[in-house]
């Protein structure tokens, strides 16, 4: 490894944060034991839900397109 960061791949799973406005009911994460959920307020106060799971390139796609069925913007996508 270099620089700390794995190789990434489109099949290995990777661990990524996701972050979204708003709170999130923790509810929703209910069908992937993987994702954590963790409400936050940004330094301006803003309300924002951050997921973090580990992930295989199929999953990241299919939970962002979940994301984005609900109407929600991205704030960013990391990985960790």
């Amino acid at each position: 490894m270099r620089n700390g960061f794995e190789k990434l791949t489109l099949y290995q799973p990777a661990a990524y944060q996701i972050k979204v406005p708003g709170h999130l009911d923790p509810s929703w994460v209910a069908w992937d034991e993987k994702i954590t959920l963790t409400a936050e307020f940004e330094a301006d106060g803003t309300a924002v839900t951050v997921l973090t799971g580990t992930f295989d390139q199929a999953a990241l796609q299919g939970l962002l397109r979940r994301l984005y069925a609900l109407g929600l913007p991205l704030i960013s996508v990391t990985h960790i």
